[in-house]
């Protein structure tokens, strides 16, 4: 179960207790879920019953009894529990590793992004390259990241100015390229001056030459698998729960990106899910006479997710996503 199925899960169960009259409340239209938090448990909570505890002229642990009972009939959970002053801690069944991974490959780039962003980066308009951008470094820095928010579905009301700190140079996308320049303005908060230095070096210390090279290694393991006979197939479980949990959490990624309108929070996300999988990788493929077998078939399932997260979010920064590095 992805985080938005398991989003639209819980809502459905507020909607179940205000159609059995178990509950008095508006049902809100999204219903975020996350990790849970220091003394949580399970693999997500959400807070929807202190949102609807005022309303509904209950407690917060009362509401979260209700919908409790709604979620514990939902196809795909395990198990509910309620921690603190009433966080719903919901822990998903055995096999959700696998219909998140089929999930994900079955969407491809565009697992996570809005309906209306396009999961490709060579379409995107060029970085400061124009006369009029290159003489307003400041202004410069507002358009990429207005046009990243764009893509993540994040719509400025009329007139807002996002206030970032001005690129560092009028000449940043000639030094640099296009897909470092856009980086650079776009994996810094927008309180910092982005950082330059080692974006062209194809080093570890690089982050975007990180999140690139795990992009590319995912598709070199699926050249390699061709070529023992075998292709990815999410059948068993894995034992991956970093990168398992980087790639659930792609889409609460992009969305909180988008509300806070902080692409640097994407920037750090794309790190994480390429550190699990340059860590993770190494496992994938059978070793020396060793057969390829289910367990090979479900890694290299995950390692393809993967690759398909760190796809879509390059897109959004209109940053390519080579298949050989």
């Amino acid at each position: 179960m992805t985080p938005a199925e398991l989003s639209r899960t819980v809502r459905h169960a507020v909607c179940r207790a205000v159609e059995d009259g178990a509950l008095r409340v508006a049902v809100p239209e999204t219903v975020r879920v996350e990790r849970p938090r220091p003394g949580g448990s399970g693999h997500w909570a959400s807070n929807i019953a202190l949102r609807l505890a005022r309303e509904a002229g209950r407690s917060a642990a009362e509401v979260a009894g209700i919908l409790g009972r709604h979620l514990e009939q939902a196809p795909g959970i395990a198990r509910v529990e309620v921690t603190g002053p009433g966080f719903l801690n919901l822990t998903l069944a055995d096999g959700s590793q696998q219909t998140l991974v089929r999930s994900v490959l079955a969407q491809g780039p565009a697992y996570g992004l809005p309906p209306a962003a396009e999961p490709c980066a060579h379409d995107a308009e060029p970085c400061a390259h124009d006369a009029e951008s290159r003489a307003h470094d400041g202004e410069l820095r507002e358009r990429v990241w207005g046009e990243t928010l764009a893509r993540m579905g994040a719509r400025p009301a009329a007139g807002e100015r996002l206030g970032v700190v001005p690129a560092p140079d009028q000449e940043l996308a000639v030094r640099l390229g296009t897909d470092a320049a856009r980086w650079a303005l776009l994996a810094a908060a927008a309180h910092d001056r982005p950082r330059t230095e080692g974006l062209l070096v194809q080093h570890e210390r690089n982050p975007l030459f990180r999140v690139r090279y795990a992009h590319a290694r995912a598709h070199a393991l699926a050249r390699g698998a061709r070529a023992l006979g075998f292709a990815a197939e999410p059948v068993a479980p894995v034992d991956a729960p970093a990168l398992t949990a980087a790639v659930a959490d792609h889409p609460a990624a992009v969305a909180d990106a988008a509300r806070l309108r902080a692409p640097d929070r994407l920037a750090r996300h794309l790190e994480a899910v390429a550190d699990a999988l340059l860590s993770f990788q190494h496992t994938v493929l059978p070793v020396g006479d060793e057969k390829p077998s289910a367990a090979h078939r479900s890694r290299l399932a995950l390692a393809e997710a993967a690759g398909a997260v760190l796809a879509g979010g390059l897109s959004l920064f209109g940053i390519s996503a080579p298949l050989h590095l």
